[in-house]
């Protein structure tokens, strides 16, 4: 049985409050593709409102615009640029440690086959958070 890892990576303001995630990340790349926030709105399904709200929320959140208006649409800014690209390293990054410590961690002893996942000692009930590390 080959495991996998598994995570999701969002930046959040001091506040707490989202800034990017995949879902930004995702309306950002559309904006770039196709030029017009509308055109990307349609190309994810989502409504135009919810688009240009969540990018109106994360220029609020972060305090300088990530998307401008043109005479043929919109397009990213240079911050706009910057943001998509130092998440997208992050995100990837993190993947590939995620991945690497994974497979240390347990593809070593699966394939020993010494891994058991139903093997946890009784009563144990540890489980491992994203947000805020691990929980008993």
């Amino acid at each position: 049985m080959a495991l996998r890892v598994r995570s999701k990576i969002w930046i959040e303001n001091e506040r707490g409050e989202l800034v990017i995630g995949m879902g930004r990340l995702k309306i950002l790349e559309a904006i770039l593709e196709v030029g017009s926030m509308n055109k990307a709105a349609q190309k994810l399904r989502q409504p135009f409102r919810a688009v240009w709200g969540k990018i109106r929320a994360t220029e609020q959140r972060c305090g300088f615009k990530i998307v401008e208006t043109t005479s043929e649409g919109s397009r990213l800014t240079e911050a706009g640029i910057e943001l998509l690209m130092a998440y997208t390293q992050l995100k990837n990054r993190c993947a590939h440690f995620a991945d690497a410590q994974c497979e240390e961690l347990f593809g070593r002893e699966e394939r020993a086959g010494k891994f058991r996942p139903d093997s946890s000692p009784k009563g144990s009930n540890i489980h491992a958070g994203h947000k805020d590390g691990f929980h008993e």
